[in-house]
């Protein structure tokens, strides 16, 4: 059911060293009309940077204790509220300095909590670096990983998406069957209950995450020419045109595999709500490409919505001083959390 208020979206600030809290607060501030955003980090120096940032910008500091104990409070249209997670050092732009790592794990808890406990409907996360958190001394590999331990969620699907644009006449959807691996391991994890649990998480979340009714999923070959049967490898006889085939009984709009140097193509996007690629290399450097700043980072699979930039923490920018950062993307995370949410 859609949402008959502004949607309330808990936004993690990441590195304080980085661009993060920069992007976060004039991101929305730009869009507090569309969207109720809730800044979770250092409340003190959020504040201090709002005030270079824009005189005009007003943060409504809260600790998580008191949300806890009534909830968010109201907040008036010339403020943002954030819940305040305390910094354990103080900030110097560009240096990272791991006596914050701590911190920074403690916004995305901060997160995660205020979803379950229905403060926010979703949430968006500014960049981190994942060295500082374990220089902590906390394993850490990343975002989507940490996300899925926390909410017990067994297999989750990075997507990455962009809007349309000049260079673009529809939006881009590209999901991945695997991750951050070494190329030598991808075929090895190509494996039948895998790829069929990611097919059937990209539908399941593109039909309650983005109200579309019959989504089309077209699907990458892993090798070239999507294995010219079976001459330039056997992976898609073997495991992905056997999955592809069973999706279809199951209903789904799945149709593949296509070669992947000739699928990014407007006669076959036309037809696609999704591209399942293969790899990370197969099919981000197309998208990335073609958004043109504009990309956001969404994970699928999790019993919340969590979108993200597709950019790092841009320490060397930070260092430069306020102003040299580009908002844009996290403009669309934020734009695409409120609409996940209102869908959802």
């Amino acid at each position: 059911m859609a949402l008959s208020r502004l949607p309330v979206l808990a936004i993690t600030v990441g590195e304080p060293a980085g661009i993060g809290p920069e992007i976060s607060i004039r991101a929305a501030w730009q869009l507090r009309h569309e969207v109720r955003p809730v800044l979770i980090g250092d409340a003190a120096y959020l504040a201090m940077l709002a005030a270079e940032i824009d005189p005009e910008i007003q943060l409504m500091g809260i600790s998580l204790a008191a949300v806890r104990y009534q909830g968010l409070p109201a907040c008036p249209a010339n403020r943002m509220t954030v819940i305040d997670s305390p910094l354990n050092a103080h900030v110097v732009a560009g240096q990272l300095d791991k006596r914050n790592g701590r911190s920074v794990l403690q916004t995305l808890d901060v997160a995660i909590e205020s979803i379950q406990q229905r403060w926010c409907d979703a949430m968006v996360t500014a960049p981190l670096q994942k060295s500082t958190i374990n220089d902590a001394g906390v394993p850490f590999s990343g975002h989507t990983e940490y996300l899925a331990e926390k909410t017990q969620t067994p297999q989750v699907v990075m997507m990455l998406a962009c809007e349309a644009n000049t260079h673009l006449p529809q939006a881009l959807r590209v999901a991945l069957a695997t991750t951050h691996l070494p190329l030598k391991d991808v075929a090895a994890a190509i494996q039948f209950d895998d790829l069929l649990r990611t097919i059937s998480i990209i539908h399941a979340d593109l039909q309650n995450k983005f109200a579309i009714a019959q989504p089309r999923i077209l699907v990458t070959g892993l090798n070239p020419h999507a294995g010219e049967n079976g001459y330039l490898g056997r992976e898609e006889i073997d495991v992905i045109i056997p999955v592809i085939q069973h999706a279809q009984t199951l209903g789904m709009q799945v149709t593949g595999p296509y070669p992947a140097d000739t699928l990014f193509q407007q006669k076959y996007l036309e037809q696609a709500d999704c591209v399942l690629a293969m790899y990370h290399d197969q099919g981000l450097p197309v998208l990335k490409h073609a958004s043109f700043g504009l990309g956001v980072n969404i994970t699928l699979g999790l019993p919340l919505i969590r979108t993200s930039v597709d950019h790092g923490t841009a320490l060397d920018l930070a260092a430069q001083g306020l102003g040299h950062a580009d908002i844009s993307s996290m403009l669309v995370a934020i734009r695409v959390a409120a609409g996940m949410a209102h869908h959802q």
